[in-house]
């Protein structure tokens, strides 16, 4: 640890709210680098190199401040940081004035230096937190043993399984994404600790990435858990005035290596998601997320959509199109589609016919059947 400009003028402003005389801070090279009075700063102090040098208390009265360069009466202790000498805190005035303050003095100087230390590990160890999540998720050069090592640095267990969440956040109507909502987000995920590995994701600015921790159980991992969990952080953010969320789980895969592949299920299902639901589980959107990928072959993608582009341009009120998605949506069943459209059997059956006719694709072909509903999923 260093001093520095900086963290001597927070020892300088929060000393002289204390004591009505002027303090000075010096390096370990006996350079003033904070000051009561700014004239003095950048002189080297000679008083603070016999401090620094002799590890004591250096007192200078007015006739030794004569013969000393830098210096006028008043009292020097060394400022110690894990038993090592750091600086120097000087109190200008004659010693007997001064002297009960010293202590004093330079205890508010060791906190302050302890402060600055603490909080330069947290940032610290959050950066590096960072930098190993979005080492997981990609395919890093990095092998198991090198990323355990960084791990452990860290004090973090990748042991523990873990799944990927996509967290994007979404800007209230009319209002900017800043840093400070990503920040604020960033900090609703760590807090309170449930061990989220969080980090905001480098190619898209307003997507965080979280590594969960998860529990295994015969049947895989507990969706229901998860889902509580995700119901109080919704609840935790509809508090917040400025931004919402909308977050994609991701499945589970083992090793470390698995962590990549569960985030390109979670980033796959954001991205392949035409609701606007709060919360977006791969297993519910399997098969959108498996088609998605035809979109980025332009001939593939045209003839699978091509009887459906058909059905839409002769359905002008979209009464075929709703229909269609009905009966898929119940697994086919005539009788369970006829409830939810509130329509009569002999109803479903026309529109169904309609549907044959415009599409030239039979229901009771089971490769006619399955291009309509890929169709549709895409």
């Amino acid at each position: 640890m260093q001093l520095n400009a900086t963290i001597a003028r927070q020892i300088v402003e929060r000393a002289m709210k204390i004591i009505q005389h002027s303090v000075n801070v010096m390096d370990e090279y006996g350079r003033i680098i904070g000051s009561g009075d700014p004239s003095r700063l950048n002189q080297r102090h000679e008083g603070a190199i016999l401090a620094i040098n002799d590890n004591r208390v250096v007192e200078i009265d007015p006739g030794t401040a004569l013969q000393l360069k830098g210096v006028k009466p008043g009292i020097n202790l060394p400022i110690v940081f894990r038993d090592q000498i750091i600086g120097v805190v000087g109190i200008s005035g004659t010693p007997d004035q001064v002297r009960n303050y010293g202590e004093l003095v330079k205890m508010t100087a060791e906190l302050i230096v302890e402060q600055e230390a603490l909080m330069s590990q947290v940032q610290w160890n959050k950066r590096h937190r960072e930098e190993l999540v979005l080492q997981l998720i990609k395919d890093t050069e990095l092998n198991d043993a090198q990323l355990i090592s960084i791990a452990q640095k860290l004090d973090l267990d990748l042991a523990q399984p873990r799944i990927a969440a996509l967290v994007k956040v979404l800007p209230a109507a009319g209002a900017s994404l800043s840093l400070e909502h990503l920040q604020k987000m960033v900090h609703l995920l760590e807090y309170p600790e449930r061990d989220n590995l969080v980090g905001i994701h480098s190619v898209s600015l307003n997507e965080i990435v979280v590594l969960k921790p998860i529990t295994l159980e015969e049947t895989g991992w507990s969706r229901a858990i998860e889902q509580k969990r995700i119901d109080k952080l919704i609840r935790r953010v509809a508090k917040q005035s400025h931004f919402s969320i909308q977050i994609a789980l991701g499945d589970y895969f083992p090793g470390l290596q698995g962590l990549s592949r569960s985030f390109q299920t979670a980033q796959a299902t954001l991205n392949a998601a035409t609701s606007k639901d709060s919360v977006l589980f791969y297993q519910d959107h399997l098969l959108p997320v498996l088609l998605s990928g035809l979109k980025e072959d332009p001939w593939r993608f045209e003839q699978l959509v091509k009887p459906l582009e058909t059905l839409r341009a002769n359905d002008p009120k979209g009464t075929l199109l709703k229909t269609l998605k009905a009966f898929f949506a119940q697994n086919c069943d005539l009788a369970q589609t006829c409830e939810v459209l509130h329509i009569h059997r002999n109803t479903l059956r026309y529109r169904l016919d309609r549907i044959e006719q415009e599409t030239q694709l039979s229901f009771n072909n089971l490769s006619d059947k399955t291009r309509l509903y890929l169709a549709l999923s895409c």
